[in-house]
C-alpha cells in the first residue's frame, strides 16, 4: 500500500504529462489550517524546501493560515530542514498545564502561552524570513468586522452564528462579518485574484510579524483574537482558517507555473465554516494548475488510532500526555514513506499515470 497520493488539475496534469514535475516549475506552495494534522506533511517538508526546491532559482509565493502560515514561515529560516526538524519536535511535546482550581485555560491564557513560544522559536529570526532571496510569505488571517470588529463575551458568539448563517446561503456572504487579511513580505504582490471574496493586503514587518502569525492561528473561542495589529486597520484578527480554511484561492501563478500543495486530504475546502456543506468541497477552476501532495486514506488507518493527528487529541489524552506524544511521534515518523515515495514519483518516467484527478 502506498502511503502517498498525488492529484492535479488539468493544466497540472498537463503540464507534467510534457514536462514532468521539476523544482523550476514551483510557483506557488500553500500551506493549510488544521492544526495537528499538519504535522504529518513534516518529512515532505523537509525534502522539497531542504534538499529540492534548492536546485533552482525562482521566486516561489508561499501562501499560508494557521499552521500553514506557522510551516511556511519556517521554511523561510536558514537550514529548513534543522528548522522543520525543531517545528515538529516543539509541536509534538507541547504540554498545557492547567493551574490549581481550574479545569481548563482560558482562551488568554492559550494565547499567552502561543505568543511565548512564537517568540522562543522566531526571536531573532524574524529578519531571516522577510528577507528570504526567494520566498515571499503570504499570511493569511481573518479580520473581524462590524459587531467582530473587537472581541467580547456577547458579541463573539453572536457575530460567528451570524457569520455561519450567511455563509450557509453564499460565501460571498460571509464578507459581510470577516475579510481576507493578507500580509506579505514587503512588496510582494498577491499570487491569486481576490474577486472570490473580500479581500485586503498590508506588509509583515519586525513590529507585527509576531503577531500576525499568532492571528492567524488564533482559533475563536479556544484563543483570544489579536487586536490592532500594526502597519494594518483596527480590529480582531482570527484565525485565516475561517475564511481560507485550505486556501481554495483563484491562484494564478507566473509563467504558468504550478503550484504544489502539501496537504492532509485530497479536498482543497474554501472556508472553515464550509468544513460541513459538502458540495464547496468539489474541485475549481481556481485550481486547474494544482498538484496536491496527500496521505493515502487507507494508509491514514494503519497510523495510530486509525487517523492524523489532531486537537481532539488533546482531549483524548487529558490525562497521559505522554501517551499522545508517542502516538504523534510514531504518526511523523511513519510519514516518511511520503516523502520517499514523492522523491521516487520524481524520478519515474512513467509518473504521469499515477496523478489521480482533483
Amino acid at each position: 500500500m502506498k502511503a502517498l497520493r498525488i492529484y492535479a488539475g488539468p493544466a497540472a496534469r498537463q503540464h507534467i504529462e510534457q514536462h514532468g514535475l521539476r523544482p523550476q516549475d514551483v510557483r506557488t506552495i500553500p500551506g493549510a489550517a488544521g492544526g495537528p494534522k499538519g504535522l504529518i506533511l513534516g518529512p515532505l517538508d523537509r525534502f522539497i524546501f531542504g534538499r529540492w526546491l534548492t536546485q533552482s532559482n525562482q521566486p516561489v509565493d508561499l501562501v499560508g493560515a494557521s499552521i500553514g502560515a506557522w510551516r511556511l514561515a519556517t521554511a523561510c529560516l536558514s537550514d529548513p530542514e534543522a528548522a522543520f526538524g525543531r517545528f515538529e519536535h516543539d509541536y509534538v511535546r507541547q504540554q498545557f498545564e492547567v493551574p490549581p482550581g481550574q479545569k481548563r485555560l482560558s482562551p488568554h491564557q492559550l494565547s499567552e502561552r502561543f505568543a511565548e513560544s512564537l517568540d522562543t522559536f522566531y526571536g531573532g529570526r524574524i529578519g531571516e524570513v522577510l528577507g528570504h532571496a526567494r520566498y515571499r510569505l503570504h499570511v493569511v488571517t481573518s479580520r473581524g468586522r462590524h459587531i467582530l470588529g473587537r472581541e467580547g463575551r456577547a458579541r463573539t458568539p453572536v457575530g460567528y452564528l451570524g457569520a455561519f448563517a450567511s455563509n450557509s446561503l453564499h460565501r460571498k456572504s460571509l464578507g459581510a462579518w470577516l475579510e481576507r487579511c493578507v500580509f506579505s513580505t514587503p512588496g510582494a504582490a498577491l499570487p491569486f485574484g481576490t474577486t472570490d471574496f473580500r479581500t485586503r493586503q498590508h506588509a509583515l514587518s519586525e513590529a507585527n510579524f509576531n503577531r500576525v502569525l499568532q492571528a492567524s492561528c488564533s482559533i475563536p473561542f479556544l484563543l483570544a483574537a489579536v487586536h490592532d495589529i500594526p502597519g494594518a486597520p483596527r480590529g480582531a484578527y482570527w484565525d485565516g482558517g475561517i475564511t481560507d480554511y485550505h486556501l481554495h484561492l483563484d491562484y494564478q501563478p507566473a509563467d504558468e507555473g504550478i503550484v504544489l500543495y502539501p496537504h492532509f486530504q485530497q479536498a482543497v475546502v474554501p472556508g472553515w465554516l464550509d468544513k460541513g456543506l459538502r458540495w464547496r468541497h468539489k474541485s475549481t477552476r481556481f485550481l486547474d494548475r494544482m498538484v496536491v501532495l496527500a496521505p493515502n486514506p487507507e494508509w491514514v488507518k494503519t497510523l495510530p488510532h486509525g487517523k492524523l493527528p489532531d486537537r481532539k487529541d488533546f482531549i483524548r489524552f487529558a490525562n497521559d500526555a505522554q501517551a499522545r506524544i508517542t502516538a504523534w511521534g510514531q504518526a511523523t515518523r511513519e510519514a516518511m514513506r511520503m516523502s520517499d515515495e514523492f522523491e521516487a514519483w520524481l524520478g519515474d518516467d512513467g509518473r504521469s499515470r499515477d496523478i489521480l484527478p482533483l
